[in-house]
């Protein structure tokens, strides 16, 4: 039989699990190194439970493409700190996400989550941390369309948008435009009408708590909900924005016009975006990940 230290080796090799973690399954196994793995992915399973309720803000949020060059995948992938997002192992792992995703196509997160349990699994026994698919988006075209892309800060912001008519530069500079400010909606069209009319009972309630409009005629406080509204929605959509690039800030869509084209989809996704984060310094995210490895 071999002995424990090169069974350790090379269940670390397999699994790429901490050192003591490879021995405390190797021995609870009796030294049977199949036996072991399954220990230890056991362990993986019972790690995510434990981390359920932590707090998983930080990640990449990277872009991907398929084969065909028609396909193309924005996905976010988080951890818990920073410091372990800058790390190989978790970049493997978004990669690895990516490449199930690209090539199974789930219609869901459901889906997804479904699809990546292993992948998880297996990653929270080598990483350490609480790790989350936490979304995804999968973008196709016509081979006359134009994928524009931007990854700004090494995947803390992504973006991705699918661009009829046009050439590959305008695709790429409406992509550091959507990055930039974060539109919500192609346009003013594509926005639902339940959500207008949602907004503007909002907006009305608002007003009648508000003490400096009481006794405004009704008709007054219609044109000012209207105002409000169209101003918010407006702000929202891509077409509607002053275009980045333009000198007089004029909107979105007069560059469209000029350019003969038409953004058909997009999808941009900033890493922790709506989840509240926690405070941790470097020095302790450093020791937290010294104690995981031991």
């Amino acid at each position: 039989m071999a002995d424990i230290i090169s069974l350790i080796k090379e269940l670390r090799e397999i699994t790429g699990a901490g050192m003591m973690d490879c021995k405390k399954a190797l021995v609870e196994s009796n030294m049977d190194l199949k036996a072991a793995q399954e220990w230890l992915k056991e362990k993986g399973v019972l790690k995510a439970a434990k981390k359920a309720d932590r707090v998983a803000a930080e990640g990449l949020s990277l872009l991907y493409h398929a084969k065909d060059g028609l396909t193309a995948l924005l996905v976010e992938v988080n951890c818990e700190t920073d410091f372990v997002s800058r790390g190989e192992p978790f970049r493997e792992l978004v990669d690895q996400t990516a490449s199930i995703l690209l090539d199974k196509r789930p219609a869901s997160l459901e889906e997804a989550l479904a699809l990546t349990t292993n992948l998880y699994t297996d990653a929270t026994v080598k990483i350490g941390e609480k790790l989350s698919l936490r979304r995804f988006a999968i973008l196709t075209k016509t081979s006359s369309q134009f994928f524009g892309e931007y990854i700004h800060m090494n995947g803390v912001v992504s973006s991705l948008v699918v661009l009829d008519g046009g050439d590959a530069t305008f695709a790429e500079q409406l992509a550091m435009h959507i990055t930039d400010r974060n539109p919500q909606y192609v346009s003013l069209d594509a926005i639902d009408p339940q959500l207008i009319v949602d907004e503007k009972e909002k907006q009305q309630a608002l007003i009648a708590s508000d003490e400096k409009l009481a006794g405004k005629p009704a008709n007054i406080i219609e044109k000012i909900i209207e105002g409000k509204v169209n101003t918010l929605f407006k702000e929202q959509s891509l077409d509607a924005q002053p275009f980045m690039m333009s000198e007089n800030e004029e909107p979105v869509k007069v560059f469209l016009s000029k350019h003969k084209a038409r953004v058909v989809n997009f999808a941009r996704f900033k890493v922790g975006e709506g989840i509240e984060k926690k405070v941790v310094d470097f020095a302790s995210e450093v020791q937290a990940q010294v104690k995981n490895t031991q």
